[in-house]
């Protein structure tokens, strides 16, 4: 017999303690256990499901937006998602998913984004790879930037609000950037009790060009310079970031930080000693397919229609055919239309981030289309890779 569960959107005091317990098990980790996590994010922010009145698991909706084609799109996270051992497999994770989702529909919702433990859970409920979060080292002697045009000014009191403009300058122009949640950025800015944290405006205080927040680190194979978030919105300040690092490297041995898959700050270094050391893919899903393709940005040049036709097993509003109108950078979605480009809902996601091109998705089986539209589809989705700094 198929298991009844029961979603809340209201958690009592006793139900954060039980949840607490269940994601310190999930992730084996006392950071989502307790009050910390919780209260960081905000009680009235997490859901929980029950079978049989007993709490199975929960999960956290962090509200904040993404940056798509320079235009800001309301974006709901998801994060901490955590069932009891002894209720896994028992479709309560779908049934907590699928709720959730409704729920952000009827909320106006565009899009949810999360980073997976197990990706076919969330294919399940219509997410698909949206783009990449990626660590970067390099060996602090190889940078070999000496110039450096502007002054880096120490930061003493550190509060997010400090950073605020400045990020937001270069999370418009970023894709996949986060607008991000204040327990994003509380816990960028709040170190923990094994790490001194260090701040600087690249620039002048009173007109900075960007900002460095990091951390130092002893390990076995040599001294590590950890960069937990940077803003540069010039090219002196990229060649200055540089500088300053280098001059680290009587003390310093490597250099870690976050950035896109093709990272255009290693074209100040004068050599490839810059390495990906690691790379994964966070999901997103369209929760709501008009309101989505309607407010995310288009490039200013392209004239197009497209003529969709989409397939939502979950949100009946997401299904049938719908036409996409370009034209000056914005979008407008009609019902209607020949669905030239017929695809599921989840694979909307990596074709709405320009993760991969109409073409690729078309060879790999996720989408089918006619020339017309595949070529339509090519202009209007064409951007640079997704990337966001932030793991939540």
């Amino acid at each position: 017999m198929t298991a009844q569960f029961e979603y809340s959107t209201l958690a009592h005091p006793q139900d954060i303690k039980q949840l607490g317990t269940i994601l310190e098990q999930c992730f084996i980790s006392a950071l989502l256990s307790e009050e910390a996590y919780i209260n960081l994010v905000g009680v009235e922010n997490f859901r929980i499901i029950r079978s049989s009145e007993q709490l199975v698991g929960g999960l956290a909706t962090l509200d904040m937006g993404q940056w798509w084609g320079g235009e800001r799109v309301p974006m709901t996270g998801i994060a901490a998602v955590g069932i009891a051992p002894e209720y896994r497999g028992s479709g309560a994770a779908i049934a907590l998913m699928e709720h959730t989702l409704k729920e952000l529909y009827a909320r106006g919702i565009p899009l949810s984004a999360l980073y997976p433990a197990v990706q076919t859970l969330y294919r399940k409920v219509g997410y698909e790879q949206g783009g990449s979060w990626c660590n970067w080292e390099v060996a602090t002697k190889s940078i070999q930037v000496r110039e450096q045009p502007l002054p880096l000014q120490s930061i003493v009191s550190i509060n997010h609000q400090v950073f605020h403009q400045l990020y937001q300058q270069q999370a418009r122009q970023t894709h996949g950037y986060l607008d991000r949640h204040p327990a994003i950025w509380e816990r960028l800015i709040q170190p923990d009790k094994k790490e001194t944290l260090y701040t600087y405006f690249i620039g002048t205080k009173e007109k900075p060009q960007g900002y460095i927040l990091f951390s130092q680190h002893s390990a076995e194979d040599g001294a590590i310079l950890r960069i937990k978030d940077w803003v540069i919105l010039t090219a002196a300040a990229a060649q200055s970031f540089w500088s300053f690092l280098a001059s680290h490297r009587s003390q310093i041995d490597q250099v870690q930080w976050r950035s896109s898959v093709s990272d255009s700050l290693t074209l100040l270094l004068p050599e490839q000693t810059a390495k990906l050391k690691h790379t994964m893919r966070w999901m997103l899903r369209v929760v709501d397919v008009v309101k989505a393709l309607e407010m995310r940005g288009y490039p200013s040049g392209i004239q197009a229609e497209l003529h969709l036709d989409i397939q939502d097993n979950l949100l009946d509003a997401n299904n049938g055919k719908f036409i996409l109108s370009v034209a000056n950078g914005r979008g407008e979605v009609t019902k209607g239309g020949k669905g030239e480009l017929q695809l599921d809902i989840r694979e909307l996601a990596p074709l709405y981030t320009s993760l991969f091109s109409p073409y690729d998705l078309q060879i790999a089986g996720k989408l089918h289309g006619t020339e017309t539209a595949i070529s339509a589809a090519t202009q209007i989705f064409a951007g640079s890779s997704p990337w966001m700094a932030d793991f939540f």
